[in-house]
């Protein structure tokens, strides 16, 4: 029985500790689009809908019209730095990013970034550009 036990601990440990790593992994390669503004790389995160805000827009959107959106985005705000500036996660296992775009005017975006777990994987859910 005791076993039994030291197994299943063990196996729950490991699960968590796979998932924190492809959370860890997931937000890396987020930080990376978002750095080389690619919008593709960056729509491959997205859930099937996501509630995104630019400049000018704010709704619901399709993972499609997302990135078409986001692509928009970077074309007319080229980007100078993005920084994150704070991460964590809430008890739902949710996790999120705040981080600070500047383009290359020097405007500044405050940028929030809520990722899910969806199936097996981490998923934008919530995607913001707000001007500071």
């Amino acid at each position: 029985m005791k076993t039994r036990l030291i197994i299943s601990t063990i196996i729950i440990s490991f699960s968590i500790s796979l998932h924190a790593q492809d959370s860890d992994q997931v937000m890396s390669q987020i930080k990376a689009a978002i750095k080389s503004m690619n919008a593709s790389a960056l729509a491959s995160h997205f859930s099937d809908r996501i509630d995104l805000e630019t400049p000018g827009i704010d709704g619901s959107y399709s993972k499609n019209q997302a990135e078409v959106i986001i692509n928009d985005f970077f074309k007319k705000e080229p980007l100078k730095s993005f920084t994150i500036n704070h991460q964590g996660s809430s008890n739902d296992g949710s996790k999120y990013m705040i981080g600070t775009y500047i383009n290359k005017s020097d405007k500044e975006y405050r940028v929030y970034i809520l990722i899910k777990i969806s199936g097996d994987n981490f998923k934008i859910n919530q995607l913001q550009f707000e001007e500071d």
